[in-house]
């Protein structure tokens, strides 16, 4: 009986690890991304609301994060500034802008990983705070780059006359189950 007890207590204990070594996964399909900048003309900006994000809770931190979001879901709610926007990201070639990290701390920090546009591919350091709420979490970090640091030709039209600046500032909030 003695030894029924204690085998039970390991497989018990050894079902909890597990579950700790394995974490929590998270993801959203609802992810709300906005970029902005500004123009010879005025100050713009463009939202998505269906990128997503995941990632495995471990601890203090998320592994494995992955974010993705369809060029082509910016909207600006100007047709001809959003077919200028898809051309200079080259949307019908690279569809998607993704960002992935190894991990990241909950809490307020900074997130390390890769930024992809088009198809350049830098490591960037973003600026992110993540609070826990049950078994949701919400990821909200923004950053601000340049174009043509990832082969983006700032948009321009009405013969060059209104020019796209070349810094743009990205925000993306996921809340994640």
């Amino acid at each position: 009986m003695k030894n029924l007890a204690k085998f039970e207590t390991i497989v018990l204990g050894l079902g909890l690890l597990s579950g700790m070594a394995f974490g929590q996964k998270i993801s959203s399909n609802n992810v709300r991304t906005v970029v902005s900048g500004t123009s010879t003309l005025h100050n713009w900006e463009m939202t998505s609301a269906t990128g997503t994000f995941s990632g495995m809770v471990s601890g203090n931190s998320i592994q494995d994060v992955q974010y993705v979001m369809n060029v082509k879901t910016l909207k600006s709610g100007k047709g001809a500034m959003d077919s200028n926007a898809y051309k200079a990201l080259k949307a019908d070639k690279h569809p998607n802008i993704t960002f992935t990290a190894s991990s990241v701390n909950i809490g307020k920090g900074t997130m390390t990983g890769k930024l992809t546009v088009t198809d350049v591919t830098k490591t960037i350091n973003v600026p992110v705070n993540i609070t826990k709420n049950g078994n949701s979490y919400t990821v909200w970090g923004t950053l601000t780059i340049k174009m043509t640091d990832y082969g983006v030709t700032p948009p321009s039209f009405m013969m060059n006359t209104v020019k796209t600046g070349n810094e743009i500032t990205i925000t993306v909030n996921a809340v994640t189950k």
